[in-house]
């Protein structure tokens, strides 16, 4: 019994709620990134992901087990396709389009989600009069609502502009990849994607040399800042100051 109770101090428990959190926020982030795809694809014609039932805030229609476990641990995962047919999309002329917008609204969705969620993080501080901070690098007093709501947020804010910016990355089978069909002409796309099922090989190399980071760092600090300077003189106004 006392070698449990010694296990049992020596959990970090606010470790685990920390966790917990970022579970929390990846389930939303991940079902309102996939129902964007699903219905953008909708709106533009194609109901092959809406007859699927993937036009849905339900965690459960979008999740796959191990890509949520590794999104969860290594911060890298996955969800489930979401099933298109651009020949379908009856109201563009173009099916590149179709599948570049379809594809942008992912990104798009989470970019939103960061400034409605930034915007109630900095309510949050400023209504209870705390300091102010953007990344979790600080010495904070574990203690009260307070601590834990902005703990939340800014867990939400961070890991929706991670996502936005890792999914705009033009590799297969990333969002970013489809949207560079509206940029490239359409030999040249053709030729790219012929080895699109490379992708993925290629994008978890590049992931492991750490060759993402930087760049991946820098525009996400980017997006924060303008989200900071949106965000911030919005919630002083609202939190009275």
């Amino acid at each position: 019994m006392s070698t449990f109770n010694d296990w049992a101090r020596g959990i970090d428990l606010s470790k685990i709620i920390e966790w917990l959190m970022f579970a929390a926020a990846a389930l939303v982030s991940i079902s309102v990134h996939e129902s964007s795809h699903a219905l953008s694809a909708y709106w533009l014609g194609d109901d092959t992901a809406k007859r699927s039932g993937r036009i849905s805030l339900n965690p459960l229609r979008h999740l796959d087990p191990l890509g949520f476990l590794m999104m969860v641990v290594v911060h890298f995962g996955w969800a489930k396709p979401v099933p298109v047919n651009p020949a379908r999309m009856t109201k563009m002329k173009s099916q590149k389009t179709g599948m570049a917008l379809t594809a942008l609204a992912g990104p798009l969705s989470n970019l939103l989600l960061a400034l409605v969620f930034g915007l109630i993080y900095y309510i949050a501080l400023y209504a209870g009069g705390m300091k102010l901070w953007m990344m979790m690098d600080g010495v904070r007093d574990p203690s009260g609502w307070q601590y834990w709501l902005t703990v939340f947020l800014e867990r939400f804010l961070i890991l929706n502009v991670g996502l936005a910016v890792f999914n705009l990355i033009p590799i297969s089978p990333l969002d970013g990849s489809k949207i560079l069909a509206i940029i490239l002409p359409e030999a040249s796309y053709s030729k790219l994607m012929r080895y699109e099922r490379y992708g993925m090989l290629v994008l978890l190399a590049l992931l492991w040399l750490g060759w993402l980071d930087a760049p991946l760092g820098f525009l996400m600090k980017i997006v924060l800042q303008g989200i900071q300077a949106v965000a911030m003189p919005l919630a002083k106004l609202i939190a009275g100051g």
